[in-house]
């Protein structure tokens, strides 16, 4: 009878979802034959992770041993000198504890290995030594002056650098990655200033709307990304990509989609009831859900406790710290919101725009970053939200609540999800910074993506309009 009746419901609405059935099937059409699109990844990315597995117990457990020795052996009178930025990468054995490479890897992709000096003392924070202080210099770019040279070891030839003046963090970096920690933080706090423990009682009172919202973001989304990354070919050309898909909608909802359910008429209590529980279920699903799907890829392997980590001190913490302080000086809390929910919005868009701008060198590669991938991204955010409007009225939900269970399934707190990547990038390989990029683009489209859904919500979910 159940089934019979939801059955009824959907066959009412559905005139109302056919221009959108129609986006949507374009959408896929069009996507599907660039599947085949793509270029084998570039010779530096191979090496990087030839490395990376060989550190990780697979291959020659031999060879970092012997690139240390042969690049200690090296004639450099005849190198050359070059000056570049770039990061510097650092792989541990697992198999052999003494063992570590370090590799230099330009902006452009070419990867050295990096020649150490015989005293590995001259590695420590005080020494006197272009090296000194060098395990701690993975964090940012940095402006390398170095020889270059090439050498042979089994056959195979590889690039050495050796430094010629102690390489210094990009200053620009650095401040974007403080920046964007800090913007983060702020912006938790903020909304846990908007927070009380009535938000949480909605369960009690809305149980219909919350359940179902928090199955579309945690559910349906993941599985959507999953889906989409394999069909349109990122899970096998580009892992990381995938990985980045799978990050973004395994994130909770953010600020963002609370003011656009704002603007949308739907149901703003709903939308914060969402957003607050999603951000307390995060530190439990974004880490099972990164483990669940992005498991048995050959390249990749999820830093569990770095995810939690992270998203308990720039989440859950500074949530807790943003209610205490409601709880405390509700008047204040309630005077600095609008401010904390502008900022939070404005210092979202800066920084995206900032970290693209920043990293132009990586869209060079359209094989990778091209018309598939942009697409790609954009329409997981607005058949998120398209979803949500079908799942929503298949249970019956009202088009009051529908428009923010909506919202809140397509937009995600994007700021978030570049910080996990940014965090957890050279951890993982991640040698193009893909998961960021992937996070950045979301969090420009979605806006996109939200804006055209709210247009649409006035044919397919018509509200009394208030006088």
């Amino acid at each position: 009878m159940i089934i019979r009746q939801s059955i009824k419901r959907w066959k009412k609405h559905s005139n109302r979802f056919t221009f959108v059935s129609i986006c949507i099937l374009a959408l896929v059409i069009f996507l599907n034959p660039l599947t085949s699109s793509g270029a084998e990844s570039q010779s530096g990315e191979k090496l990087f992770h030839q490395l990376s597995s060989i550190a990780r117990g697979d291959g020659d457990a031999g060879l970092f041993k012997k690139l240390n020795t042969e690049s200690r052996k090296l004639d450099w009178v005849d190198a050359t000198e070059t000056e570049f930025v770039g990061n510097l990468r650092i792989l541990k054995s697992n198999t052999d504890k003494i063992q570590t490479i370090y590799l230099l890897r330009k902006l452009t992709g070419e990867v050295y290995i990096l020649s150490l000096p015989d005293n590995l003392a001259m590695l420590e924070e005080n020494a006197n030594s272009f090296y000194a202080g060098l395990d701690k210099k993975y964090e940012s770019k940095l402006s390398i002056k170095a020889f270059t040279t090439t050498g042979e070891v089994n056959g195979r030839t590889y690039a050495f650098a050796r430094f010629t003046k102690t390489p210094q963090p990009v200053l620009l970096d650095k401040i974007f990655k403080i920046s964007i920690i800090l913007m983060l933080f702020f912006v938790m706090v903020g909304m846990g200033m908007t927070l009380t423990f009535k938000d949480f009682s909605l369960v009690f009172t809305k149980p219909r709307g919350i359940i179902i919202g928090e199955i579309l973001q945690f559910g349906l989304m993941p599985f959507l990304a999953f889906c989409m990354g394999h069909l349109l070919g990122f899970y096998n050309q580009y892992p990381f990509i995938f990985v980045g898909m799978i990050l973004i909608t395994a994130i909770p909802g953010g600020v963002t989609s609370n003011i656009m359910t704002y603007y949308a008429k739907g149901d703003l209590a709903l939308s914060i009831s969402l957003t607050s529980f999603s951000t307390v279920f995060s530190i439990i699903f974004t880490p099972l859900l990164l483990a669940l799907y992005c498991a048995n890829m050959p390249e990749v392997i999820i830093p569990i406790k770095l995810v939690v980590q992270t998203i308990l001190i720039l989440v859950i913490i500074p949530l807790i710290i943003g209610m205490s302080v409601r709880t405390k000086w509700s008047g204040f809390a309630q005077k600095a919101t609008p401010v904390f929910s502008a900022l939070g919005i404005i210092a979202l868009l800066v920084l995206i725009i900032a970290g693209v701008l920043s990293n132009l060198h990586i869209f060079a590669d359209t094989a990778r970053y091209g018309l598939r991938f942009y697409l790609t991204v954009f329409s997981l955010t607005f058949l998120g939200m398209m979803s949500g409007i079908g799942f929503s009225k298949l249970f019956a939900v009202n088009n009051f609540q529908t428009r923010a269970i909506s919202l809140e399934t397509g937009l995600r707190n994007a700021a978030l999800s570049m910080t996990i990547a940014l965090l957890i990038q050279d951890t993982m390989g991640d040698f193009y910074s893909s998961m960021f990029v992937t996070s950045a683009l979301f969090g420009l489209v979605m806006y996109i993506a939200g804006v055209i859904s709210i247009a649409l919500y006035k044919p397919l979910l018509p509200v009394p309009v208030k006088t």
